[in-house]
């Protein structure tokens, strides 16, 4: 229901006024017209079946009454001819019978003029009158003199048959119908009469607002030059003579904020300059932040490599010294209490000598170094490959790794590592591909990371700190990344780092 009444309610609103003036006005007319229409047909069906119900009671009465000798003496052939005149010259009557007592049929005459036989018919009894007089006084004698008292006449009748009368609506329909045909013209004239009117209303309503919308759109696209004539008045002439003076008050303003524009424009020329000189200086401030970053982290991975794990190793090797000697010593509760607590700490050292690796892997891979940037994702993208079996991870590359700078592998190498973190954390993806590719003759690292996960809207590109740290890295180096993503679409990352080949080797182009 709600659903039906909006769309109604959007329909009419997007009607135009002329319209809606026209369906407005016409609506009670019409609705007259019908009720009008309606009623006179239903009127005139009405009075031919009361007049025909008259009509056919009248005269089946009539004709019990005039009949009562001809059915009493069996005259029926003079009957006949009577019923059959009478049934000819009325196109009215479809048939008359008459039938006895017993409703046995008599007679039956059918006129050949009418076309059809109304449902119904009218019966009358045809009653045979008697007089009684009794002859004889109370002793039982006769009546000898007048002045004798003689006892009432008694009149009693007797049904000796019945006439069934059946009209035929036809020939009063007909007539009905020419009446009804002249009333429904007259009310469609009047019906055509009204909708010129209303015609006429709304065209002289719709025709200044037209010229009032067309002047409106001239305003829109610029022409503050608009001379509209008020060509009538009320509220559409007031509506007139408003764009009028919006129009030239419109043009005043624009010639100002024109004058603003131009002053504007120059000083953000000015401050647009001051933003590319800003943009270049971050850039190589981020390029020095990414650089410095990564010198503290190579620099605490080389800290906990060299003395913690080295300390954790000695500490390892103390707890297996003292096991060593627990087991020399006299068994006894204290000796084995001992042991457990060798064997702990034995335990607690492997933990966070492991733990340790892990933290150096993150913060400064030695695989890199060793491997350079080819070895070193291959060797991420096998770990990741083992570590999480729900998803597969593949690896494509093509080109010579070789002679990459070492920022532009370390920026590479970690771009790589943050988007396969993503895909694990939010992707939900059951398969995901890297692809390295060195495009010596374009000067390009060309770098493509791939998933079929649930993706995301175009919203969220830009929302996820490792997507702009991702991105910052790509900016800091001279590059580009693009995202195409969407809802249950999987992700593709593509990024394109320039390279600059000197001597066989190549450097980043850092600004």
């Amino acid at each position: 229901m709600k659903l039906r009444d909006a769309i109604r309610l959007r329909t009419w609103k997007s009607w135009s006024i002329g319209t809606r003036m026209a369906f407005i006005t016409m609506l009670p007319v019409v609705f007259l017209f019908t009720s009008f229409v309606s009623y006179s047909w239903y009127s005139h069906r009405v009075q031919v079946s009361e007049e025909l119900a008259e009509r056919g009671r009248i005269l089946a009465k009539a004709l019990a009454e005039t009949s009562e000798y001809n059915v009493i003496s069996g005259n029926l052939p003079d009957l006949r001819l009577t019923i059959n005149g009478l049934v000819q010259s009325d196109r009215n009557i479809f048939r008359i019978e008459v039938v006895d007592a017993s409703h046995r049929g008599a007679i039956s005459v059918t006129s050949r003029t009418a076309e059809e036989a109304e449902g119904r018919s009218f019966e009358a009894p045809i009653k045979k009158q008697m007089v009684k007089i009794n002859l004889f006084s109370d002793n039982g004698l006769p009546h000898v003199s007048d002045t004798a008292e003689i006892k009432p006449r008694t009149l009693t009748s007797e049904i000796v048959g019945y006439v069934r009368v059946t009209m035929s609506p036809t020939n009063m329909l007909d007539k009905q119908a020419h009446r009804f045909q002249v009333e429904l013209a007259m009310a469609a004239l009047g019906l055509a009469l009204s909708g010129a009117l209303a015609y006429v209303l709304a065209r002289n309503l719709t025709i200044p607002l037209k010229g009032a919308i067309d002047a409106l759109r001239e305003v829109r696209g610029g022409n503050y030059r608009v001379a509209l004539g008020v060509t009538t008045g009320g509220e559409v002439g007031e509506l007139q003579a408003s764009i009028n003076e919006m129009s030239v008050a419109l043009g005043r303003s624009r010639q100002e904020l024109e004058n603003k524009v131009a002053e504007r424009t120059k000083d953000l020329v000015e401050s647009r300059n001051e933003a590319l000189r800003a943009d270049a200086e971050k850039r190589k401030l981020i390029q020095k932040v990414n650089s410095i970053v990564e010198d503290e982290r190579k620099s605490i991975a080389i800290e906990i490599h060299d003395e913690l794990n080295a300390s954790l190793i000695a500490a390892r090797l103390e707890s297996q010294s003292i096991l060593h000697l627990a087991g020399q010593a006299e068994p006894g509760p204290l000796i084995e209490d001992i042991k457990k607590k060798s064997q702990t700490i034995t335990k607690l050292t492997l933990d966070l000598y492991a733990s340790g690796r892990r933290l150096v892997r993150r913060l400064r891979p030695e695989v890199l170094d060793m491997l350079g940037l080819h070895g070193a994702v291959e060797e991420m993208i096998r770990h990741y490959d083992a570590a999480h079996p729900e998803c597969r991870f593949e690896f494509q590359s093509d080109g010579d790794f070789t002679g990459l700078e070492n920022e532009l592998a370390i920026s590479a190498y970690r771009i790589v590592q943050e988007a396969l973190s993503n895909v694990l954390k939010h992707a939900g993806a059951s398969k995901a591909r890297v692809t390295l590719i060195v495009d010596e003759p374009d000067q390009t690292l060309h770098i493509e990371i791939a998933d079929d996960g649930a993706g995301f809207p175009a919203a969220g590109v830009s929302s996820g700190i490792g997507i702009i740290g991702m991105r910052e890295r790509v900016v800091a180096l001279g590059g580009s990344i693009v995202f195409t993503s969407g809802e249950d679409a999987g992700t593709v990352v593509e990024i394109d780092l320039p390279l600059t080949w000197q001597s066989g080797r190549s450097v980043a182009n850092a600004g």
